[in-house]
């Protein structure tokens, strides 16, 4: 559709690709995911305050990744047909709600409260600044998406540094000063939301049909298949992003604060290894990386369980790298299944990661508290080998 082009404001395509507005859009992002981040980051001291248990910090995750993930689609689908630039400033204003509430809650249904302001601030986010990232994308989706995804996780990797050096020696009420943060966001995103309605605008008078080349149904089965492997990816990123410290405490006898450090370098694993999962795929077709990423990661998910505390610091580091370059290729690859469908496509698949994330939680925590923390990565371990599902999707390299 229209909206999904890349426009210039010469009344034109935009033939090259935009880094300013990219760059732009990515620190956003890292902005909006280092303040998400934080909730899972002071896991333990919500534990602490109000004596919770991994079924409660489980809720807490479930809130706010369902919240985001049943949401996303519907506002995906919807700009599609009527794209809404303003919306992205908006939707950062649910975070900062959400933020000031999480650090004045004095009751468990508060924090949970907070939580779902969060997840609906996220669920505007995702949805329109993935749009925007394509159109500014000047036909190199990949590495406009990988860009795009860097900001994120590397905002998700500061989160628990943050927490580990302003919020854990201090309290909780500390979080009040990452509203700031939050207030930043929405002013680079009204840079950003001018720009979009420009684009738009320019936009309408070069609408050109999208067509996909595969059947209906061959595209329903791809997206299937990669729905699946987006389950397999985030399971298990869950179970390290939510339950890494308890279990670096557990088995090491880690501090709080050194747990913490430990899950800042996975995270900056993790948005390490987002950059080049794009800019690859863009160049040797996306089912490749989708390949090497979560089928080739297995080895060291089944080695996790088993190793020393300098073997487990190594292996979720490489684990984070190799596993994150997937979500790139992966929502790339769906885009050009459903060309026109920008929204919707990426509403889903950014939904759906986090709804799996927020059932991980759930799930994961019950099995922390009934089995032992240790069991949790045990299980987890076989989750990267339905990477073998990757065979089953068709070769688009010609797009």
């Amino acid at each position: 559709m229209a909206s999904d082009q890349t426009i210039s404001s010469s009344k034109a395509p935009v033939r090259r690709t935009s880094f300013g507005i990219l760059g732009a859009i990515s620190v956003a992002h890292l902005l909006n995911d280092m303040i998400q981040s934080l909730i899972l980051a002071i896991y333990p001291l919500l534990r602490d305050d109000f004596s919770l248990s991994f079924v409660q910090i489980g809720m807490i995750t479930l809130t706010y990744q369902m919240t985001a993930s049943l949401l996303q689609p519907i506002i995906g689908h919807f700009t599609d047909k009527y794209p809404q630039p303003w919306s992205l400033p908006i939707g950062m204003g649910f975070t900062l709600c959400g933020l000031v509430l999480l650090a004045l809650a004095t009751t468990f249904p508060m924090i949970l409260v907070a939580a779902a302001l969060v997840g609906t601030g996220s669920s505007v986010f995702h949805p329109e600044s993935s749009r925007v990232a394509r159109m500014a994308s000047g036909g190199r989706h990949g590495l406009a998406q990988s860009l795009f995804q860097v900001g994120g996780n590397f905002g998700s990797s500061l989160g628990p540094l943050l927490a580990a050096l302003l919020i854990a020696p201090y309290g909780r009420g500390n979080i009040a000063w990452f509203s700031l943060a939050a207030l930043l966001a929405i002013i680079v995103l009204l840079q950003i939301s001018r720009w979009y309605q420009t684009q738009n605008r320019v936009a309408k008078s070069h609408a050109a049909p999208a067509v996909s080349l595969l059947p209906r149904r061959q595209v329903a089965f791809a997206i299937t298949i990669l729905l699946v492997l987006v389950f397999s990816k985030y399971f298990y990123l869950t179970s390290l992003s939510s339950y890494y410290t308890f279990y670096l405490m557990h088995k090491f006898g880690l501090s709080v604060q050194n747990a913490q450090l430990h899950l800042f370098m996975f995270l900056f694993a993790v948005a390490a290894g987002t950059v080049i999962g794009g800019p690859i795929g863009d160049k040797i077709g996306r089912k490749r990386v989708i390949w090497a990423s979560i089928l080739g990661v297995a080895p060291f998910t089944l080695m996790l369980p088993y190793a020393n505390l300098w073997w487990t610091g190594a292996l979720s580091v490489v684990i984070g790298f190799v596993l994150a370059s997937a979500f790139s290729a992966i929502l790339v690859y769906a885009q050009e299944l459903m060309p026109g469908r920008i929204g919707l496509v990426s509403g889903l698949f950014f939904g759906f990661s986090f709804g799996m994330g927020g059932l991980g939680a759930a799930v994961l925590g019950v099995v922390a508290d009934h089995k032992g923390i240790e069991l949790v990565y045990q299980i987890c371990a076989y989750l990267p080998l339905l990477g073998i599902l990757t065979a089953f999707l068709p070769d688009n390299r010609h797009k």
